[in-house]
């Protein structure tokens, strides 16, 4: 009998993705397109995918 993924699959190993964090890092993003010339208005109705897409293209 192996040790094989199935004892390897716990949180520790990999931890979880926590929703907090995730808002965490969506608000430091829009924060740095607004210190890149962004307007504040348009950058608040994003949504999240605009976001990293519009951090790609300014870059």
């Amino acid at each position: 009998m192996g040790t094989g993924r199935k004892f390897n699959k716990k949180p520790q190993t990999r931890p979880k993705k926590k929703p907090s964090e995730r808002r965490r890092r969506v608000k430091t993003q829009k924060a740095r397109l607004v210190e890149r010339g962004m307007d504040a208005d348009t950058v608040r109705k994003m949504d999240d995918k605009k976001v990293r897409e519009a951090l790609r293209r300014t870059a």
